[in-house]
């Protein structure tokens, strides 16, 4: 399969690959060509950004927890009818596992799709030991398909010339070109990664400067040859444990409940499921007829008060779960399913009330990282002793813990990405499973087969 693609690397954290990205994205998408976004690793918030750029939904591409197939049909699947796909990479181009390890990183996801890489360089207060820099790069792993560097915040048009003659005397790279240091292009911070994308962020003025500066500063033509010479790739077929069955999952979906990785729902519908969206926020009740409901991960403190009003919609859910509806929520799901949100500044918010517990906010963060999750017991998606894979990260915890007993149990038997134990997390409750746990579906693809 022909896909005209390209990674967008950096050398760490903050070097500049989300702007790049977009300016790159916004560029092209106004020369009329569809762009398909797509973000190295587990995070949420990113992807929302490129979803706004592209207009269309960025898909996470994660070696840890997806494996190589399930990226490779995973890319394939999002790409089709796009001009070309960009991928924005994690951290720095190398950076994995484990310093011996390049499982989950951007090079490891490169070298899957053989995706030529872009690789963007801080270039502040540095001159030609950014050719150093590039060098190093370029030799420090062969099958890495490093081909070009991208500078940010260069300071003047002259400063980049002199970065694109020293880099490209010393290694076999191509300099496409450079943005200039702007702070009205700069993105504010929020938890893990950005702020959530909206018009507030990626302002129509922001838009067109990222576009403007792409033209004025970037090799465009140059990009797009390098993502045309990207070779054919092989789709792995996708395996499916049992044959599809239909189902209808409400999902919920709003301002309070938006994480979720579009391949779990993808794969829910290849499945045989019908997926109804739904508002905790805005509607009085879930859909009718629903087979299973799915809370998703998201900001609930920020709207808890209205979570909190909406007392036909938390009765209407606590109501399904009682009457053996299946429920499964993810953080932010869990969170509503609880008895009461704490804020920040101590406000009580009573919630569905189907966990006999409390969340409390907190201040910093309580856990972040990849996790392992092994099923205590059969549950609604995964048999006793089946594994998938996910990532954890959260700044609530529970103030009252609910006590296992009865029918409320633990769900799962937790491990790092290194294998160590992490004890149990989630709980179950007839057919509710909560947990602060982000699955992906990928990683055990009996997931969307069995659930409901």
């Amino acid at each position: 399969m022909t896909l005209p693609r390209l990674v967008v690397a950096g050398t760490h954290s903050g070097a500049g690959k989300t702007t790049v990205t977009l300016a790159l994205t916004l560029a092209l998408r106004d020369r009329d060509l569809t762009i398909q976004p797509f973000k190295v690793g587990p995070d949420y918030l990113d992807p929302t950004y490129h979803t706004l750029a592209a207009g269309r939904p960025c898909r996470n591409l994660d070696g840890w927890m997806m494996g190589e197939a399930a990226v490779r049909r995973s890319f394939a699947r999002a790409s089709e009818g796009a001009a070309l796909s960009i991928i924005e990479g994690v951290m720095g181009l190398f950076d994995g596992a484990g310093p011996a390890s390049g499982a989950g990183s951007t090079a490891e996801i490169a070298t899957w799709l053989a995706a030529p890489v872009i690789l963007v360089i801080d270039a502040s207060g540095m001159a030609t030991t950014a050719a150093a820099l590039a060098l190093g790069c370029a030799q420090y792993d062969p099958k890495a398909p490093l081909a070009g560097v991208i500078f940010n915040r260069v300071g003047s048009a002259r400063h980049l010339a002199w970065l694109k003659e020293a880099v490209e005397r010393a290694t076999p790279l191509k300099v496409l070109g450079g943005l200039p240091k702007e702070a009205g292009i700069a993105f504010p911070e929020r938890h893990l990664g950005l702020i959530g994308a909206d018009r507030t962020t990626l302002t129509d003025v922001v838009r067109a400067r990222l576009i403007s500066l792409a033209r004025e500063w970037l090799d465009l033509r140059a990009i797009m040859n390098l993502a045309g010479s990207a070779p054919p790739l092989d789709i792995p077929a996708p395996a499916l444990a049992r044959p599809p069955r239909p189902r209808r999952i409400g999902i919920a979906r709003d301002e309070a409940f938006s994480f979720y990785y579009p391949d779990n729902l993808d794969l829910l519908q290849e499945a045989g499921a019908e997926l109804v969206f739904f508002s905790p926020l805005n509607d009085d009740e879930p859909p009718t007829k629903l087979d299973a409901i799915y809370l998703g991960g998201g900001y609930p403190e920020l709207h808890a008060a209205r979570l909190a009003a909406g007392k036909p919609m938390r009765e209407a859910i606590a109501c399904f779960g009682r009457e053996g509806g299946v429920i499964y929520a993810e953080c932010g799901g869990l969170m509503y399913l609880a008895r009461a949100l704490y804020t920040l500044d101590d406000a009580r918010h009573p919630m569905v009330g189907l966990l006999p517990g409390e969340v409390r906010m907190l201040p910093r963060r309580k856990a972040l990282g990849y996790r392992e999750v092994e099923a205590i017991e059969d549950l609604p998606h995964l048999a006793k002793g089946e594994r998938a894979r996910g990532h954890e990260f959260h700044y609530s915890e529970w103030a009252m813990e609910p006590a296992a007993d009865g029918e409320l149990a633990r769900a799962y038997a937790v491990a790092g990405r290194q294998g160590d134990p992490a004890g149990v997390e989630g709980y179950r409750w007839r057919n509710v499973v909560a947990s602060y746990v982000h699955l992906h579906f990928s990683s055990n693809e009996t997931i969307p087969v069995r659930w409901g």
